[in-house]
């Protein structure tokens, strides 16, 4: 759907995470691994998880094609379920849309208590999602919690307060608003870090 290319988040988390010195990244909805992929050529040892077991296997066979497969380990997750990693296991966190899906709002705070949990002290969490000045919102099908399906397909939009409620206990460090794809998609790509 989005090419084999590694997304402007993508990079931006590269730098965010490199300039903390972190190695070990872990890619919340990886799907079929263009940014894990990326961040594996960069160096980090990846952990990727999706919901997709197919996404993961794609992933896994281009890290072998691309010879970076000991720099990649891949989990099948639900993000509504705890993440199968120890506490303070990880440099940094990237998730790039995932938090927009149709999540309601204590769901996607248990990911980030989630988040939270497996990062280690200085670590950062870098993410993106649809926000409420998005074209999409408010259009199509209402399921209350700012979620709406467009097209047969559900998003959360962010409003600001819920970003900044989102870091409470964090440094949030910036809400840098850009555009992707068509319409197009209107996002903030947050990057909060964990006080050491």
């Amino acid at each position: 759907m989005y090419g084999q290319e590694a997304s402007a988040p993508a990079r931006h988390a590269a730098s965010v995470f490199r300039t903390s010195k972190g190695r070990e990244v872990l890619e919340l909805g990886a799907g079929h691994g263009r940014d894990a992929l990326f961040f594996a050529r960069e160096g980090f040892t990846v952990q990727a998880t999706d919901f997709s077991a197919t996404g993961l296997e794609q992933l896994r066979q281009a890290a072998r094609d691309e010879t970076v497969a000991e720099r990649v380990t891949t989990a099948v997750h639900d993000v509504r379920e705890p993440l199968p990693l120890a506490d303070g296991s990880v440099d940094g966190v990237f998730a790039h849309m995932l938090l927009c899906m149709a999540l309601s709002t204590k769901e996607i705070q248990a990911v980030v208590d989630e988040v939270r949990r497996v990062l280690r002290p200085g670590g950062s969490f870098v993410y993106t999602v649809r926000h409420t000045g998005d074209a999409h919102y408010g259009a199509g099908t209402t399921h209350g919690d700012d979620i709406y399906a467009h097209g047969g397909f559900a998003v959360h939009f962010f409003p600001r307060h819920l970003v900044d409620t989102l870091a409470n206990g964090w440094t949030l460090n910036e809400v840098h608003a850009f555009e992707e794809g068509e319409l197009p998609r209107r996002l903030w790509r947050i990057t909060q870090t964990l006080p050491r």
